[in-house]
């Protein structure tokens, strides 16, 4: 073989280890792991605390922030990337004792902008090594229940109080009297009349702690609201009568509402209560429904004092009197608007007032009409028994 033979034989060996290397090579080299698809732990773990409700913020061991989400911000306890000073002076807490330190982070006064909430409670604790985690929470309407329920007891205390008190010295009266039947039989009447005032109040507050949640409202059916109207001015019509008080109604209407009768029924005799009690002695009541934008309205005007316009958002508030004294002598308990108001937010709805000192009050029960009364059907006149004047 000459050399040049030689030469190509060489070189198609070494050829031939090459590609053979190759292919041994890939087959035979550790594979790189592909890249797992969707969001990794770390990943997931960095969306759930950067979405979480509550405040989160870590701290290193000299007390700066490594790491907080916005809701951290949102609380007030992070601002231009520093910590609150009693977050820091809890972290430093926790590092001493190994303990977990809970504080209050609520805005001090003077200092709350209005995005903050009005009470803050964090628990500060050990995360690894000398990292410390600080997570806050919203506690704000928790005290704002808290306040809300201490003041109602302190008001329920307050009326409460009243009639028992009257009682006792009603009884001690009729004790001395005992002799003199006039005078008993003139205590008793005042006795009977506190008694009926209290049972009212008390069954008020029944009715109203059942409509805040206390209890589970009945489930809502079709209501048709001529029959509302006609029970509600069967109820006022003596307390209408006794001052010479005519209620105008107007035509039966034939409009269903998803509800309840007998809530609706307390709702609307409230209001026409509140309007015989407001008014003078001979003047017209008027109530009046209609269909406005798939709501049923059901609209009672009188002639009376009136509101003024900075109490009208208040008249809707538990106890809240516009004349204590009026309301003193017909027996109000304070608790009826209130009443009104929590019965049409149950039922979707809502009171809308409209009132001019002297000229008198129009309350207005709105209440999301059936599905069929987007286009209902006139009722002829005359054919019910709620049209005309009680």
């Amino acid at each position: 073989m000459t050399t040049t033979g030689y030469l190509a034989v060489s070189i198609g060996l070494a050829l031939i280890g090459v590609i053979a290397a190759f292919f041994i090579g890939r087959f035979t080299a550790p594979k790189h792991p592909k890249k797992p698809e969707g969001l990794t732990v770390a990943e997931l773990i960095q969306q759930i605390v950067h979405d979480s409700h509550d405040g989160i913020v870590v701290l290193n061991h000299f007390g700066d922030v490594v790491l907080h989400n916005p809701r951290a911000e949102e609380l007030g306890i992070v601002r231009n990337n520093r910590v609150d000073d009693r977050a820091r002076k809890a972290a430093e807490g926790v590092r001493s004792s190994n303990e977990v330190v809970y504080v209050d982070l609520s805005p001090l006064d003077g200092y709350r902008t209005g995005r903050q909430p009005e009470a803050v409670h964090a628990e500060v604790r050990l995360l690894v090594e000398n990292f410390i985690v600080v997570d806050a929470t919203d506690e704000s309407e928790a005290v704002r229940l808290e306040k809300t329920r201490r003041d109602f007891v302190a008001n329920v205390s307050h009326e409460l109080k009243t009639p028992v008190g009257a009682l006792a010295l009603l009884a001690e009266a009729v004790l001395d009297a005992s002799d003199d039947q006039d005078e008993v039989r003139r205590f008793s009447a005042k006795i009977m009349q506190e008694a009926t005032r209290l049972g009212t109040l008390v069954t008020e507050l029944i009715a109203l702690s059942r409509l805040q949640g206390a209890e589970k409202l009945p489930e809502l059916s079709d209501t048709e609201i001529d029959v509302v109207i006609n029970e509600a001015l069967s109820r006022s019509k003596l307390a209408a009568e006794s001052v010479n008080i005519s209620i105008n109604v107007d035509e039966p209407s034939g409009f269903v509402v998803p509800g309840d009768r007998s809530l609706l029924v307390t709702a609307l005799t409230n209001l026409l209560d509140n309007a015989v009690a407001y008014s003078p002695p001979g003047s017209p009541v008027s109530v009046s429904r209609r269909l406005v934008d798939g709501h049923v309205e059901i609209a009672v005007t009188d002639r009376g004092i009136g509101i003024a316009e900075d109490q009208q958002i208040r008249v809707f508030e538990r106890f809240y009197r516009v004349d204590k004294a009026r309301s003193r002598a017909t027996g109000g308990t304070g608790l009826g608007l209130a009443i009104v108001k929590h019965v049409a937010a149950n039922h979707g709805g809502e009171v809308k007032l409209w009132s001019l000192p002297g000229t008198g009050s129009t309350f207005t029960l709105r209440i999301p009409a059936a599905a069929a009364e987007q286009n209902p059907t006139p009722v002829p006149a005359g054919t019910g028994d709620s049209g005309g004047e009680l």
